[in-house]
Order: structure tokens, then sequence, then C-alpha cells
């Protein structure tokens, strides 16, 4: 079984690549945009950002899985270039789906809680509403009525505030900061489930297990869209608070800055951001059988294997 990583510079691509778990379900095949991986293993090229170059990628490499962890997740560039985030978040995907569909492969696709508004007080279902606030968040959209419409095999996989122990992510910028920093002003009023990349893995490769050992029919009701986040919920703040105290607890941080919390209309940004971005994960849960633990369990794994 050949299977296809797209994205492997990214940062749920690497955490695929580190963890080692597709290439014991298959030939794994890794591409970046460039052709170049970050760890100067073999990579293919493939340019989400050129949706028409994609089919003849995919007919040269023939994969049976398709894990596309490729994006573009720039959400205030996006503001001023939605043209590129909808042909690489969109277009992309579309080009993707109609490939497996009909060469009977299986595509496994991330999307994001932007698809909301962020004005619920309950986690979200999976089929609530979806409102986008800006263009990140109706590129991804466009991506997931593609892949729903292609026709293919799916698992279309939603998840929200994604962070590893590599790359530019929140818990890495926190961490640097209280090393600068007397003081460091956090939102407070925006909630949601900070979602290590570790779990994401895990939980991708028990929902693809159960895939593959289904039967035809049984596949038939497992296509469709999933919430895969950690459990429970806090702000950026609270995150922010849960990273100086363990970091300063396992002798990461020998001194932790003042954290002041602040609204969201004190740090104006480009793009609107939602304000309630928790996500009902019991879908995925039931549906799997995998357990998504509380995000604190994440930020325990994650800070262990952070690396300055």
């Amino acid at each position: 079984m050949n299977v296809l990583l797209l994205g492997a510079n990214g940062q749920l691509g690497r955490s695929f690549l580190e963890q080692g778990g597709l290439a014991a379900r298959g030939k794994l095949i890794a591409t970046t945009r460039d052709g170049h991986r970050f760890d100067g293993g073999p990579a293919e090229l493939a340019d989400l950002s050129q949706p028409e170059t994609l089919s003849g990628v995919l007919d040269r490499l023939q994969p049976h899985v398709i894990v596309n962890t490729a994006a573009y997740t720039a959400v205030d560039r996006a503001e001023s270039d939605e043209a590129l985030a909808t042909r690489v978040n969109g277009d992309a995907v579309g080009v993707l789906g109609k490939w497996a569909a009909v060469n009977r492969a299986l595509i496994i696709h991330y999307s994001t809680d932007y698809v909301f508004g962020g004005n619920a007080t309950a986690p979200y279902a999976i089929d609530a509403p979806t409102t986008p606030l800006g263009a990140y968040g109706r590129s991804k959209l466009v991506g997931e009525c593609a892949l729903r419409n292609s026709g293919a095999d799916h698992l279309l996989l939603r998840t929200a505030w994604v962070y590893a122990p590599h790359g530019h992510n929140f818990f890495r910028t926190m961490l640097r900061l209280a090393a600068e920093r007397e003081e460091i002003r956090i939102v407070a009023d925006q909630h949601g489930s900070p979602t290590d990349t570790a779990l994401i893995v895990q939980a991708t490769l028990a929902a693809l297990d159960k895939w593959l050992e289904a039967a035809p029919m049984q596949r038939n009701h497992m296509n469709g869209t999933y919430h895969l986040v950690a459990g429970g919920s806090t702000t950026w703040y609270g995150f922010a608070d849960a990273i100086m105290q363990l970091a300063k607890a396992l002798g990461v941080l020998t001194r932790t800055p003042r954290l002041t919390p602040i609204t969201t209309a004190e740090f104006p940004t480009p793009a609107r951001r939602p304000a309630w971005s928790v996500l009902d994960n019991t879908g995925f849960q039931r549906q799997f059988g995998y357990s998504l633990p509380d995000w604190r369990q994440g930020l325990h794994h994650t800070i262990h294997t952070w690396v300055p």
C-alpha cells in the first residue's frame, strides 16, 4: 500500500514523520512544496499552490491513502491574499478528492475551527452552521465542500489551536517570550482546546486502522467529517499560564514573566478570530474507539520533547 504524505515540512507533517506510524502501514512517500525535507530525507515535489500539477504527481505516485497536512495557514496574511489561500486550501483539495474518487483512494484531510463564526456557548457539533469570519476560514470551507462533493472516500478532520515542540506556534512563542520579557499580555476572551500534533497523529492512525480493517459497506459509514481536538477547553491566557507553570515546575524555565489578561479588542489583528473555538469531539471517539484526553495531557508530553 502506498501512503502519500503531503506537506511533510509543516508542523503536523513533520510530526507524522518523526513519530513514524505511517511508514509502518505501507510504503510512505513524503512530499514538500520544493522537494526538500527538513531532515534531509527523501521527498517528492507537490505544490498545492499549483493545483493543476497535482493530478500528474498522483498519477505517477499512485497512492492508496493520501494524508494531506499541507495548507495555507497564515491567517492574517490570507486577508490580503485570499486567492492564494483558496488555491491551496480549496482548489487543490478538490483536485485531490477527484483523483482519489476515480482511483479509489482514501484521503485524510485536516480542516479548522475557523469555519465557524465563534459565537456559540457550547462545543460546536459536526453539523453546526459554518459562518467563517475571514479569508482563512472561507478558504478551508471551500476545501471541505470540494472534498465532500468529490465522491472520494474521506476522513475530514477538523482540529484547532494546534501546537508542537517544533515550528511556529503559541506554545513555542510563549517559551521564547518568557526568556525575553518581564510581562506578556495574553488574550483571555477567546476559548478553545489546545491540541498537540502528537495526539492528532496517533488519533489519525487509529482512525486509519479502523477504516482499513472495515468491510466496504462499513467504510461508507465511516466516511465524513469529525472533530479531532483534545478534551476540555481554556483561553489563550489559561493556556499560557499552564505552559509557564509546568515549565517552571520542570525546570525548563528558571523564572516566569508576569501574565496580564487582555481582551481581543486590545490586540487587534488583520483577521478576526473566533471567540469560541471549542469543538465537540465525541463523534470521533465513538466512531473510532479512540479517547481524546484533556489538553493538559498533551502539554505535559510536548514540553518534555521541546528543544529550544
